[in-house]
């Protein structure tokens, strides 16, 4: 094949970055090619240059970065090639959009939140078309964000970014890479932070624009179910080198590079087997629990005339000493909501939310702060919950400044190194920035800090969703180690059904407010009894191309069931 029938041809990039310990290459003779009407997923760690490779498509590269190489692009008519390399900042602009678009991993903060989603999609038009009307141009607006499935597009045109959910906003980045129907586009982790269900819309929606308009995609993710569901090659990243590359069934049947074995071991399935030391056993619960909601409500009130909301309602579990509870659940549902009613940054409105004795509605901050000192939180994002002002000793010495038990960070840190031991860190970590650590070393230093006080109940908030699945894996063996040694009951949050089923005691299922089901992990994620639930179980995407067919079957069918009923 001719470069000519390539959207795409990447020949030995190399990219290295000036930093203050030197350079450091990042990508080293990396070749790839996509070819029209295809999806190329390019996988590794983080760190392994697939995103730095993905970004010098689209000449986004910091001033820091000096690539070598080729980048040979082709308009989608086959009528111009260009070298993005050597392409000047003008002749790089008329490219982007025109040619080759991204659509970047986070949408809440790629999207402008002070302008409407509709003048957002019109700007590539007009960037590359003065001559369109801005009648015209919010007309092919509307009529993008139809063809990405935005309900009622000719109202939501006026929408402003916060006033849509996570899949919408994603969407909307969709519908601005397909303005100028470019031939390529560079989907960025497009699906990390979004629930199973809106995952398998967005996924649906990149298929049919590969199957229905020929368009070329360039994806990069570490979600292995992921590449399963949407991909037709795969090449393989670790340490800015192209180790493996291969049909996406031939890949996942027969992987040559053990590090690719290894990358695909680390996947956790459903039925995988638990990676908890052990589960409690009934007989061994306290005659309290350490959590107890019966009939919780949760009610944010209502602001410039606008009626309160109901997000929690009439919910009811109790979690353990020793206990992991999962709570799954679509964004929206509550799941968050009720982590932080626990914590006490939410207020409880109506029922009973006992928490380490305390009920939690109606409850004084001044009752309850000596509380606090039992409850541990990590965050689903340590790189925005840190202050990256502080090193990492003494975000990780917050909660015990906070808490007198130590006079200032320098006073915590015998404990802070014991801290980061635990968690296999090296003491010297205490010394750096939040942003000098990998995504899974911050998510470590995180779990430091919520284990900080020795707590009787650590919340667990997404603490994975935007790992990699080889960091996952560690971190995850590292909680249920932790977990073990330490006896902390936990409400672990996640959109994740395989890190529920390795982790969890018993699991509730929410939807839209409600607790659909609830009991033991093994019962809800082998034998569900509600469809909701179901569905849920069968977005998930598997890492095994084969079954990821029949199990998007079988979630299109439960979808349009609901629907019908």
């Amino acid at each position: 094949m001719s470069r000519t029938d390539r959207v795409l041809d990447i020949r030995d990039l190399e990219v290295t970055f000036s930093t203050d310990r030197g350079p450091v290459k990042a990508v080293d003779g990396v070749s790839l090619t996509v070819e029209p009407g295809r999806v190329l997923a390019v996988v590794g760690e983080s760190g392994s240059g697939k995103t730095v490779s993905a970004r010098t498509v689209l000449g986004l590269l910091p001033e820091t970065a000096v690539a070598a190489g080729s980048v040979i692009l082709n308009s989608r008519d086959g009528s111009e090639q260009n070298d993005v390399l050597h392409l000047s900042a003008e002749q790089m602009r008329r490219v982007r959009g025109r040619d080759v678009a991204m659509v970047f991993q986070e949408a809440s903060t790629a999207l402008n939140p002070v302008f409407t989603i509709g003048w957002q999609v019109a700007e590539g038009l007009r960037a590359h078309d003065r001559r369109l009307s801005r009648k015209q141009a919010r007309e092919r607006a509307i009529e993008m964000l139809e063809r990405v499935g935005i309900p009622e597009p000719r109202e939501r045109v006026d929408y402003y970014p916060h006033q849509l959910s996570g899949g919408q906003k994603q969407r909307v980045m969709i519908a601005m890479a397909l303005a100028l129907e470019p031939g390529l586009i560079v989907a960025d982790e497009p699906t990390t932070a979004l629930d199973v269900t809106v995952q398998a819309e967005i996924l649906d929606l990149l298929r049919k624009l590969r199957d229905e308009f020929g368009t070329a995609i360039l994806l990069i993710t570490h979600n292995m179910g992921v590449v399963a569901d949407l991909a037709d090659d795969v090449a393989v990243m670790y340490r800015g080198e192209v180790v493996e590359r291969a049909p996406v069934a031939e890949l996942f049947a027969s992987p040559r590079e053990e590090y690719t074995r290894n990358l695909l071991g680390a996947v956790l399935k459903l039925g995988g087997g638990k990676i908890r030391v052990r589960a409690r056993s009934e007989a061994e619960a306290p005659s309290e629990a350490v959590v107890a909601a019966n009939g919780l409500e949760i009610q944010y009130p209502g602001r410039l005339g606008r009626p309160g909301f109901r997000a929690v309602r009439g919910v009811s579990f109790e979690i353990a000493a020793g206990e992991v509870y999962g709570l799954v659940g679509e964004s929206g549902s509550g799941k968050s909501t009720i982590g932080r009613a626990i914590a006490g940054l939410t207020t409880a409105t109506g029922g009973s939310l006992r928490v380490l004795g305390h009920e939690m509605v109606g409850v004084r901050e001044r009752s309850f702060k000596a509380a606090r000192r039992d409850i541990g939180f990590v965050f689903q994002d340590p790189a925005s919950s840190f202050n990256p002002l502080l090193t990492i000793a003494e975000n990780v010495a917050e909660p015990l400044v906070v808490h007198r038990l130590a006079r200032d960070a320098a006073g915590a840190r015998k404990r802070v190194d014991e801290l980061l031991e635990a968690v296999q860190l090296p003491k010297g970590y205490g010394d750096r920035f939040p942003h000098e650590l990998s995504g899974g070393q911050r998510q470590r230093a995180s779990l430091a800090r919520g284990l900080a006080l020795d707590p009787k109940l650590l919340i667990a908030d997404e603490p994975t969703s935007a790992l990699d699945v080889s960091v996952q894996a560690r971190v995850l063996e590292l909680f249920t180690e932790l977990q073990a040694e330490l006896g902390f009951a936990s409400l672990f949050i996640t959109h994740d059904l395989a890190v529920v089923d390795a982790l969890a005691d018993r699991v509730g299922v929410l939807y839209h407010g409600e607790l659909v089901e609830s009991g033991p992990a093994e019962e809800i994620l082998n034998r569900p009894r509600e469809t909701y639930t179901q569905r849920l179980l069968a977005s998930l995407p598997v890492p095994d191309p084969a079954e990821q067919a029949e199990r998007r079957a079988l979630a299109r069918a439960l979808r349009e069931g609901e629907a019908s009923a």
